[in-house]
């Protein structure tokens, strides 16, 4: 029997599902996620949405994208939190889209003070919302879809839709912004994990591998929180067995966590030192090339052979490039 056309029809889902990881280097870092709302309305219709990114511990968001609304709109609806019914069937319900109307009847919701404050001025009458809680970090996130006419109430199938979206919109989001922060900062180490902090130490985003090395050395670390002082920007400790470097990024502080190699553990200028003289320079072109005497090259050079445990430059330059099979002679 032949496919009808719709049968064979993409599934407006899994096209907008593609696109939100497709385009993450495309759409700048910034605008990534007033881009990805847009991109919901291929498989959702609604006039006004709302995404939101907090601590779970606080109920406030730090980062709030709205699309379609005001920029006024979120302080509106945060004035509200405590008088909004639905927050607390959200929470009940992470990973599940909750509607208001199922809340809350139209008559007493229509009658309120929460739709007089935070609705009403703007028209919504219909309002959609899929809370997600990160149990690792302790982050928050809420995507909640709005409708003017009420009497375009939202489906199952609409519900199903967000369900499955709201997954992607996360986890797509958290992909793209780290992929931005590798193109604008320093290479990170093989199997390095990464986390944006405040100054406090909370959490604004984390990869899987930084959780994983978390869980891995820190074991019984409370959960949500870092088992280390945030250190001073630009500044990398050792921890145990691991390096943890930290670069500020605007207000917050982008933290790098990886398993120490040997060269971790030499000084700035000591692994300068290596990394010339690995290459084949002389003590003399080593000196030139750094800006020091080559007595300084040679005292450096003694020191790193004692800390590494090696005896020549061929098992030096093993260290600095162990992939390569030609050695430095």
């Amino acid at each position: 029997m032949d496919s009808s056309p719709l049968q064979n029809a993409p599934d407006p889902v899994e096209r907008v599902i593609s696109r939100l990881y497709r385009y993450a280097l495309s759409v700048p870092a910034e605008h990534y996620r007033q881009w990805a709302l847009t991109q919901l309305q291929a498989a959702i219709a609604f006039d006004g949405a709302l995404w939101g990114s907090g601590m779970a511990s606080t109920m406030r968001f730090h980062t709030v994208t709205v699309s379609g609304l005001p920029a006024q709109f979120p302080k509106d609806l945060e004035a509200t939190t405590d008088i909004n019914p639905i927050i607390p069937r959200i929470l009940k319900n992470l990973d599940t889209p909750v509607d208001m109307a199922s809340v809350i009847s139209d008559e007493a919701f229509f009658a309120s003070e929460l739709y007089a404050q935070s609705f009403a001025p703007y028209g919504i009458t219909r309002i959609l919302s899929t809370g997600h809680l990160d149990p690792r970090t302790g982050l928050y996130s809420l995507v909640t879809l709005y409708r003017k006419d009420p009497a375009q109430g939202f489906t199952e199938a609409e519900k199903c839709r967000q369900k499955r979206l709201t997954f992607h919109l996360y986890n797509a989001n958290s992909h793209a912004f780290f992929l931005h922060l590798a193109k604008t900062h320093a290479e990170r180490p093989i199997g390095a994990g990464a986390a944006v902090v405040d100054r406090t130490g909370t959490f604004h985003e984390a990869t899987v591998k930084f959780l994983d090395l978390l869980d891995e050395y820190f074991p019984e670390h409370p959960p949500q929180t870092l088992p280390f002082d945030v250190p001073a920007p630009g500044q990398s400790i050792a921890l145990g067995e691991l390096m943890l470097a930290c670069t500020p990024l605007a207000d917050l502080q982008l933290l790098t966590l990886w398993k120490a190699g040997p060269l971790d553990r030499l000084t700035a200028r000591e692994r300068e030192i290596v990394h010339a003289v690995a290459q084949g320079l002389s003590f003399k072109q080593a000196a030139k090339k750094i800006g020091v005497a080559p007595s300084t090259v040679a005292n450096h050079l003694y020191r790193v052979y004692r800390k590494l445990g090696v005896y020549s430059r061929t098992e030096l330059a093993a260290l600095v490039y162990p992939d390569d099979d030609a050695s430095t002679p």
